[in-house]
């Protein structure tokens, strides 16, 4: 595993971590919100014993890449073509998950020449999304949150700091408890162990410098996107668990109905991350058959 600091627009620096072959075609990895691109050793594994490379970056704000203020989802689209110039990457897949999710349809999008096939896991929706109750369903977390992003910067940050400084005292241990009304117990029964520490590593690591990712991914979230889902040519997978409090089922469910030609992959045995701990080798296979 390389950790490289790749140079973006603006005088910005994005924090990049790589495996597998340098010549491999790469799977560029879209972080949750508000995790970080710190690797997961276990998937990392799953990518490069397929032959692919692991590409995975911290987003604007988070960790050591640099702030973004104002960014948009469709942003992402520049930061991973500089990233991918820089390490000598032509075309790739791309994955993302929870808030990643977004950044993935945002390469399929706005990259197609480049993107072969993207797949989202619990990808959260637009708050625009016409015929959509964007909250309904959602962990009072969520609700909290987002309904202070909407309020704007000034009531949503100091919500943010409050969490960052209680989840700098969570155990491995204790961190489903500590999500609350965001897990259901099926997501519950995946945080422990090494999944559970990763989780909290990266979380850590996102917030390393501050909850400036988090704030930023927040309230891209609550304005338009900045692409055109109705316009995507790319071969897109999009999987939802139905047992989802974070991103509840709807969310999935809206995408599939307008992101073009998508396929919808409902499981109703499934949460928000036991989906991605469980599945994350049927992802990776059935994104690039």
């Amino acid at each position: 595993m390389e950790r490289i600091a790749v140079p973006a627009s603006g005088a910005r620096s994005l924090d990049v971590w790589v495996a597998g072959p340098s010549e491999a075609t790469p799977v560029v990895m879209h972080h949750g919100t508000p995790t970080s691109g710190l690797p997961y050793q276990p998937f990392v594994d799953e990518v490069t014993q397929r032959g692919l490379r692991w590409d995975s970056y911290s987003r604007p704000g988070y960790g050591d890449s640099s702030r973004q203020p104002g960014r948009l989802v469709a942003d992402c689209a520049g930061d991973v073509a500089a990233m991918l110039d820089y390490l000598n990457g032509d075309r790739f897949y791309t994955l993302g998950g929870s808030g990643g999710g977004p950044h993935a349809l945002a390469c399929a999008a706005l990259l197609p020449e480049r993107t072969i096939a993207a797949t989202t896991v619990a990808g959260v929706a637009p708050w625009t999304a016409d015929g959509l109750d964007f909250l309904a369903g959602m962990g009072p977390e969520n609700v909290e949150e987002f309904g202070a992003a909407l309020a704007g910067q000034a009531e949503l940050e100091p919500i943010l700091e409050r969490w960052a400084d209680e989840y700098r005292d969570v155990t491995a241990e204790a961190v489903a408890d500590s999500l609350g009304g965001l897990v259901s117990d099926v997501d519950k029964a995946v945080l422990t162990g090494e999944f559970a520490q990763a989780f909290l590593d990266s979380y850590r690591e996102g917030a390393r410098t501050g909850i400036w990712g988090w704030l930023d991914d927040d309230m891209a979230f609550t304005v338009d996107w900045g692409f055109d889902l109705g316009a995507i040519r790319v071969p897109v997978t999009l999987w939802q668990g139905h047992q989802d409090l974070m991103v509840p089922p709807a969310h999935g469910q809206w995408l599939a109905e307008h992101v073009a030609g998508a396929r919808a992959r409902m499981e109703p045995d499934h949460g928000h991350l036991s989906l991605y701990v469980g599945s994350f080798g049927r992802l990776l296979d059935e994104m690039v058959a």
